[in-house]
């Protein structure tokens, strides 16, 4: 396309494309498919017998707010819970591929529960810790987050097998003989996708272009927590208070009530700004 056809018509028009297309090729009832094949076969569907469900677009089709305002997404990341978590992290696919099929290639070629086929890839784990915030789960986002931890992970440090200070590439997954078991550290970008879902999902602290948005979907044991993020020069230092059980947040800065989650930039030449997000 020329330079010219980029306008915010062409990408609303596209956007508007791609999820009609995700709708009508992609939803599988109850979760999103993963692909087609050369033949026209779909893959992570109820039509197999093995690769039945993903767990990429069950994360990124969610992070993408699709099915968020209908439910779809709590029925996928419903299917994710049931089918693909495991106390070592969620598993890539499920049921696991026994044997090699052409058409499928590599990801056949790993014995069950290892790698691709089937084992926890931890770098995709945090799209649905993302996504389970997105439909305001902050108990089953932490819990997801903490099964990969690798800190949280020492104390079974006989079965991880891997340094306590560095995510994995993988987890062996359920159907292999050394469930639990890490491969392949620092082979991975797990780290900087699991500091997108802590910070700017489960503690809610967001960069966006109007200004900083704080909107925590933390678990409901969670009292508050304080925090203090440097964004464009200006400290904010950031007080969040629980007082009921829901995500809704009213905000306050510098004392002063505002409306929504998002911060006005501040004056030029502010150094702090102190806000109190109040979680009702």
């Amino acid at each position: 396309y020329p330079f010219e056809v980029y306008t915010p018509a062409f990408y609303n028009e596209t956007i508007a494309r791609m999820e009609k297309s995700v709708w009508e090729a992609g939803w599988d009832s109850t979760w999103f498919r993963r692909a087609y094949d050369a033949f026209g076969a779909p893959l992570g569907s109820r039509e197999n017998e093995e690769g039945k469900i993903f767990i990429e677009p069950q994360g990124l089709c969610v992070m993408a707010g699709l099915g968020v305002a209908d439910g779809k997404a709590r029925l996928a990341l419903d299917a994710v819970k049931e089918r693909l978590a495991t106390p070592h992290g969620i598993v890539l696919l499920n049921p696991a591929y026994t044997s090699y099929q052409l058409r499928l290639g590599e990801i056949s070629s790993y014995p069950p529960g290892y790698k691709e086929n089937g084992s926890v890839f931890c770098h995709s784990n945090p799209w649905v810790m993302i996504a389970e915030c997105m439909i305001g789960r902050g108990d089953q986002a932490f819990d997801y987050y903490k099964r990969i931890n690798p800190s949280a992970r020492e104390a079974i440090s006989e079965v991880h097998r891997c340094e306590p200070y560095v995510y994995a590439q993988t987890i062996a997954g359920k159907e292999a003989p050394t469930h639990g078991e890490a491969k392949n550290s620092w082979l991975t970008g797990t780290a900087s996708w699991n500091l997108v879902a802590i910070t700017q999902y489960i503690l809610g602290i967001k960069p966006t272009y109007q200004g900083l948005s704080v909107s925590p979907v933390m678990p409901e044991s969670w009292q508050g927590f304080e925090a203090k993020r440097i964004f464009r020069n200006v400290t904010y230092s950031i007080k969040v208070v629980r007082n009921g059980p829901g995500n809704f947040v009213h905000l306050s800065v510098d004392g002063q009530a505002i409306k929504g989650c998002v911060i006005p930039i501040p004056p030029a030449g502010t150094s702090e700004v102190n806000v109190v997000a109040t979680i009702g």
